[in-house]
């Protein structure tokens, strides 16, 4: 059981599959952000054109 849990302990390949998904996350996050930022953006430029095809 001792040697079970050494190996577990000293086993990297989980380490890095937990890195790999952390680094994942935060792309999707940045992903995520950005799609937001530009749709927030562009809603606001076509709320900006419809108020001045509105006015006039």
């Amino acid at each position: 059981m001792r040697a079970t849990i050494g190996r577990f302990i000293l086993d990297e390949n989980a380490a890095t599959a937990v890195e790999y998904g952390l680094i994942a996350g935060l792309i999707a996050l940045v992903v995520i952000v950005g799609v937001n930022s530009a749709f927030t953006a562009i809603s606001n430029k076509f709320n900006v054109a419809s108020n001045t095809l509105a006015s006039h």
